[in-house]
């Protein structure tokens, strides 16, 4: 049972001092702890994103282009993240629904963008692509580590560790595509890998998007039953 569950449970029977004097306090310390996580994935993300952008440009790889956009989208995914982080349900319903549109804008991107790389037929150079392959993955794997122990926390935390679980894919799919690209000399390798990160996130975005519209029509319907006096939840900045 979550922390914010039990604090309406104990408003409920009427332990609302208790509520306030325990529940309170343990919902201040992880949304603090939460705070400082995403600050940090949200640096490593907005300098990967500067790097592998740089990068797909002198390579000339649409793989590494993609994820260089979606390191982007994290970069704005993991903001808005700490801005409703101790906000009402509702708040972090429409969040979650926000990150899931970005995600969907950017893997439209990507797919963009590997058609306009079918159409040059410029071969990617592998070397680069297999370099900052190898940065990405590193630097990913480490968000993710840190994602994961508050993945459980609720909708807008899960759908930032759906995030950079999806990166780890997507930098592994990088260096796939510069190793075929490096055996073949062909830019299919490339294309391919650019076709299956468009495909993923835009799944992504489509279950986080769902998973927000129906915990929205769930709070309407709460606030409803109670005759719509909603109680958000509110708190103090995160420190």
């Amino acid at each position: 049972m979550s922390l914010e569950t039990r604090c309406s449970r104990l408003r409920q029977v009427g332990e609302m001092e208790h509520c306030c004097e325990v529940d309170s306090k343990e919902l201040d310390h992880r949304w603090s702890r939460q705070a400082r996580m995403l600050w940090v994935v949200l640096a490593i993300n907005a300098g990967m994103f500067v790097a592998e952008g740089v990068a797909g440009l002198v390579a000339g790889s649409a793989a590494l282009l993609g994820d260089s956009l979606d390191m982007l989208g994290d970069t704005l995914v993991y903001g808005v993240s700490l801005l409703v982080i101790g906000r009402a349900a509702r708040a972090r319903s429409w969040a979650a629904m926000l990150k899931g549109c970005v995600m969907l804008l950017f893997g439209l991107g990507v797919l963009a963008e590997v058609i306009r790389r079918v159409i040059s037929g410029e071969v990617p150079y592998a070397p680069i692509m297999t370099g900052m392959g190898v940065v990405a993955l590193t630097a990913n794997s480490i968000c993710l580590l840190l994602l994961t122990r508050h993945r459980a926390d609720d909708l807008n935390m899960r759908s930032a560790w759906i995030c950079s679980r999806n990166d780890i894919a997507a930098n592994v799919g990088v260096l796939m595509a510069a190793a075929g690209v490096f055996l073949t000399g062909s830019i299919w390798p490339d294309i391919a890998v650019g076709l299956v990160i468009t495909a993923l996130f835009l799944w992504s975005a489509i279950r986080i998007v769902r998973e927000a519209s129906a915990e929205l029509r769930a709070t309407k319907a709460a606030r409803a039953a109670n005759g719509g006096q909603g109680s958000p939840q509110k708190s103090a900045a995160p420190r």
